[in-house]
């Protein structure tokens, strides 16, 4: 199916019974959000909101809810560009299966933009204070864009074959911006439209920006694909889309001819202002901190016009569907792309960056026993590569000791790792580098540390299964609970500072060193709530790797420094607890919550679906 707009794809969703309308008017401060996450939650269908209070647009959310809806929207089309990036990856399949790949030369076509002169979405202008105002969280700075698609040009080679379409949060009132005149645009380190930007600067010029919302689905996915740098995220979007992207110009700025809205403005050389709080997608409020922002010139829309949107918060969200499309549509390319790499999962439910897995061949000295060597070069490669350069915890292990390992299998991946590691060789950290603008875990904006965990060879321990016999802790740690097989979780008392926490650590390394099974519990997990933290391994993964910076909060029995090498004895313990730096956690407004739930009681617009 081929869709030209919002419009055009929400009529083919409800077609086939994917999507509900709610006809009461509904509140875009927090209580679309709210319908959306518990819509979501029970994984209904897409949301079509008629009557928007404050604004003219209907808006739709939830579009992507299901990874079965997800790929009913991109049937036909994402297959053809999986058989792109095969080929890519491996060029040689083509003569092992040319009828296979039949359809590649029309996804080239499809990739290529195409120009025009009059388009929809030129068609009407508004202003920013007319769009929906959605906000989702109680102290979100206030509305903001929640799938917008940001479309620049590099000002010293521009055209369309050398820009950048990236999703970043666009904040449409509150703080210092002027209404209707400003808005901000918030980027997070590591991306393409941070070279466009830093290039404007250097040559002392505004840097032009055309916000879209709206159009195609593939318009959107493109915006989050992790593409080569060069590769124009406009022409995955055709080829995605099964039809050209096709633009306009107007005023000097590059128009979507097909998103709903488009606005457009420039980014001053040097100016900045407040941008945030922003409840994100590891489950906490980003703070506020300066960033670029927009001088505004004009707010098109197309006739009838949509406006989409998504809700982001502590995994897994809608864009969780995201990450496992990319999953498919990239695994091909990964072992071409660093050798020795045979699969990588960054974890959702540990926010993504804080947490990744990967399997890579040990090829090296093959007569001797196995242990991490070509591993640590691909793991070096892997925080070299892409996104993953803002991993945190990398965890990697050898496929020649389990064939069969699946990556996507976490619980079943720790325990592979926990059976195997050795923490006296195993630990390679790195301090004083660059962490997730999101990730709040660290020493300051953008600032923290890293952990490979590279373990290999035959199985060392078996797994605890129950809480030990005789576990006795020291003052202030209570309420030990096993998490998974190996895995014991503490609570502790609130966090102070970082030389209290020493002691402490300290404290509780002295009498796990005492316990006669430390050997098959390698791993603690220190929290402020026990119970809610070994609950279930979401729980877990969660609060162990958004809440821990691993320069800082890793211990363990024993631990010694020997040639600048960190090493300890079982088990190694993390310090997982909320600390005074941390950004905030997310929390849903009660009430709010309330009228939504009353929606899905009988009668309710979302009786049957919630």
């Amino acid at each position: 199916m081929i869709y030209t707009s919002t419009q055009n794809l929400l009529i083919d969703l409800e077609k086939h019974g994917q999507l509900v309308r709610i006809a009461q008017p509904v509140d875009p401060f927090l209580e679309m959000a709210q319908i959306h996450r518990q819509v979501h939650e029970a994984q209904g269908p897409a949301i079509l909101y008629e009557r928007v209070k404050g604004s003219p647009f209907p808006a739709a959310s939830n579009i992507f809810g299901t990874l079965e809806r997800a790929r009913f929207i991109f049937r036909g089309a994402l297959k053809r560009v999986c058989r792109l990036i095969e080929l890519k990856a491996d060029p040689v399949s083509f003569f092992k299966a040319p009828f296979k790949y039949a359809g590649v030369p029309l996804t080239l076509w499809h990739m290529l933009p195409k120009k025009q002169a009059a388009c929809p979405v030129l068609m009407h202008t508004t202003r920013i204070d007319q769009l929906p105002q959605i906000q989702c969280w109680p102290d979100d700075g206030g509305p903001f864009i929640l799938l917008p698609q940001v479309y620049t040009e590099d000002p010293r080679c521009p055209g369309i074959l050398r820009s950048n379409l990236g999703m970043y949060r666009i904040q449409l009132s509150g703080n210092a911006y002027r209404q209707n005149e400003e808005i901000g645009l918030h980027y997070q380190i590591r991306r393409d439209i941070g070279i466009h930007h830093a290039a404007a600067l250097e040559m002392n010029r505004p840097l032009k920006v055309s916000i879209f919302v709206g159009g195609p689905p593939a318009h959107s996915f493109a915006a989050i694909m992790p593409l080569p740098e060069g590769m124009p995220e406009v022409s995955f979007a055709g080829g995605l889309a099964g039809r050209r992207f096709r633009y306009t110009k107007k005023n000097g700025f590059v128009l979507s001819s097909d998103a709903d809205f488009c606005i457009t403005g420039t980014v001053m050389p040097g100016e900045t202002k407040p941008e945030g709080p922003f409840g994100d997608h590891l489950g906490y409020y980003s703070l506020v901190h300066p960033f670029p922002y927009l001088h505004v010139e004009t707010v098109y829309h197309r006739p009838h016009a949509i406006w989409p949107f998504t809700v982001v918060g502590r995994p897994p969200q809608e864009d969780t569907i995201f990450g496992r499309l990319i999953h498919e549509i990239t695994g091909p390319m990964i072992p071409r792309s660093v050798p020795g790499l045979e699969a990588i999962h960054a974890v959702d439910a540990a926010g993504v960056h804080p947490l990744l897995l990967a399997i890579s061949r040990e090829r090296y000295l093959p007569y001797q026993q196995r242990r991490p060597r070509e591993m640590l070069k691909v793991a070096n490669a892997l925080l070299g590569f892409g996104p993953c350069a803002l991993a945190k915890y990398l965890l990697i292990a050898a496929r020649e000791d389990d064939p069969h390992l699946d990556i996507n299998d976490v619980k079943a991946f720790l325990t592979h790792i926990l059976k195997r590691v050795d923490w006296r060789s195993d630990l390679h950290f790195q301090t004083e580098t660059t962490i997730d603008t999101l990730d709040y875990s660290g020493t300051g904006f953008n600032q923290g540390s890293k952990l490979i965990i590279a373990a290999a060879g035959p199985e060392k321990r078996t797994l605890q299964t129950e809480i030990p016999d005789g576990i006795t802790l020291p003052k202030g740690f209570v309420s030990p609970v096993l998490a998974m097989p190996g895995v014991l979780v503490i609570q502790a008392q609130r966090f102070q500072d970082e030389n209290t926490a020493g002691v402490e650590m300290k404290s509780l390394s002295d009498s796990l060193a005492t316990l006669p099974s430390k050997e098959a519990i390698p791993l603690v997990i220190v929290a402020d709530d026990a119970e809610f933290t070994g609950k279930n391994l979401s729980n877990l993964l969660w609060v162990a790797f958004t809440r821990s910076n691993p320069s800082h909060d890793v211990y363990g029995v024993n631990s010694r420094v020997d040639h600048k090498h960190w090493g300890c004895e079982n088990p190694l313990i993390i310090d997982a607890r909320l600390k005074p730096h941390h950004a905030p956690v997310l929390f849903e407004d009660k009430k709010v919550r309330a009228r939504v739930d009353e929606m899905g009681k009988k009668g309710g617009c979302l009786y049957g679906i919630i």
